[in-house]
């Protein structure tokens, strides 16, 4: 529901406060982030998916993924005064300077834990690109309309996985309900508002993703209903990866991710 306090500020003269160019930095790396983490971390399924057409399909989520990233931290270097390419940004910072939401980092586990962190995180996803779309911002605009085309088909994947593994075997849907309960604490922390996303929202540049959080709920409790299975009351709620407190297994995620570049610093193809 809209109240009149989620209206966007307005300053004396009825326009909307400027966005601050450090504020929108701060989102967007975590946008970028969160894309290219959980894109490193689908990467991980190459030669490891159950099938060779799984194998395909997660390496192309993977790309669209790593895609998004390219774009959100190029637009976050450009932004804040440093010079930083998005290489600079993806390769050279330490695990502490990425905000991933934690959801994105979560090791892969077996295959439908894989598929409850893809439930989760796609119709997430499709909804705050919708609503970026109509951002004031017209590059951000221009990507949420793009980003959020291709997310809807992860989406698609993930909600037909779900549905095949809660309709299976007993044995299936014991592991999609154990990967349901794995991943869902740490679902909250993608709706998170704090004083950067209220100030960017506030002056209409980004929205807020926190009114987004009943449409998700609604949408993802109809697929996993419709493969027989319970939404996770969820007794604990994890955070702290827009802080840079990650999980116990990021560093190593973060090791493999910038293996090469550090290798070879300075590399071309």
């Amino acid at each position: 529901m809209t109240t009149t306090s989620d209206a966007p500020a307005r300053t004396a003269t009825g326009t909307p406060p400027a966005p601050d160019d450090a504020d929108l930095v701060v989102h967007l790396l975590r946008l970028g982030d969160d894309a290219l983490v959980l894109g490193q971390r689908l990467c991980q399924w190459i030669t490891r998916a159950p099938t060779i057409e799984e194998d395909l399909a997660l390496s192309n989520i993977a790309l669209d993924l790593i895609g998004h990233a390219r774009v959100l931290l190029t637009r976050a270097g450009r932004l804040d005064g440093t010079g930083r390419t998005e290489d600079d940004l993806a390769f050279t910072r330490s695990e502490r300077e990425f905000t991933n939401a934690l959801l994105t980092e979560l090791h892969n586990g077996d295959f439908a834990v894989t598929v409850a962190r893809q439930l989760a995180y796609t119709h997430y996803a499709v909804l705050y690109y919708e609503a970026l779309a109509g951002c004031a911002d017209a590059e951000l605009a221009a990507f949420g309309a793009r980003a959020a085309k291709e997310v809807a088909f992860h989406r698609l994947h993930a909600d037909r996985w779900t549905l095949q593994l809660g309709r299976g075997t007993p044995e299936s849907a014991r592991r999609m309900r154990q990967g349901l309960e794995r991943v869902w604490p740490y679902t909250g922390e993608l709706f998170e508002e704090d004083d950067v996303v209220r100030r960017l929202a506030a002056s209409g540049a980004v929205p807020s993703p926190a009114p987004l959080r009943p449409e998700w709920e609604r949408r993802v409790t109809e697929v996993v209903t419709r493969a027989g299975l319970t939404v996770p009351a969820g007794s604990w709620r994890a955070r702290g990866g827009r802080d840079g407190l990650h999980t116990e297994e990021f560093g190593l995620l973060v090791a493999e991710l910038q293996s090469v570049h550090r290798r070879f610093p300075g590399g071309t193809w």
